[in-house]
């Protein structure tokens, strides 16, 4: 059983300053490898949660697969953009998944993907557990040494 060493409040916090941080950034949620949400930015409710975890789950499945067929790396992020918003999936290097939706007009796409790699960068800070998927717990591999891709 993986035990957290941050609080919700403190999850919260940070995702609340990298939403903050770019105009036109909705939210942002982490889930954990398994697709379960850790911790979302102010604006994110529970059903809103689970939305973008299915949604993160197959996006997630889709990239894994491109990673295998161009043989080209690991997964690191992934960027769907639709006719009035943006969303950004990228893996941290725990395990755990970071999504933020940005829209508007004046949206600054780049200045997401700037701040979304940063977090992650630095998601030893806002995450610093080492995350492990129920598989891999139930067949004893303690997931140190395994990332996504």
């Amino acid at each position: 059983m993986t035990h957290a060493v941050v609080t919700e409040d403190s999850l919260t916090g940070a995702l609340d300053r990298l939403v903050d941080r770019v105009r036109g950034a909705e939210f942002a949620v982490v889930l954990s490898p398994d697709g379960l949400p850790l911790g979302g930015s102010r604006q994110v409710q529970a059903k809103l949660a689970e939305e973008i975890s299915g949604i993160v789950a197959g996006l997630l499945a889709l990239g894994l697969a491109a990673t295998r067929t161009c043989d080209a790396g690991e997964l690191r992020q992934i960027v769907v953009q639709m006719s009035r918003a943006f969303l950004f999936v990228a893996t941290i290097s725990n395990g755990t998944i970071l999504t933020v939706r940005i829209s508007g007009d004046e949206v600054e796409v780049g200045d997401m993907a700037y701040e979304v790699a940063l977090f992650v960068g630095q998601a030893e800070r806002h995450l610093p557990i080492r995350l492990e998927t129920a598989a891999a717990a139930r067949s004893g591999d303690s997931g140190a040494q395994r990332r996504l891709g």
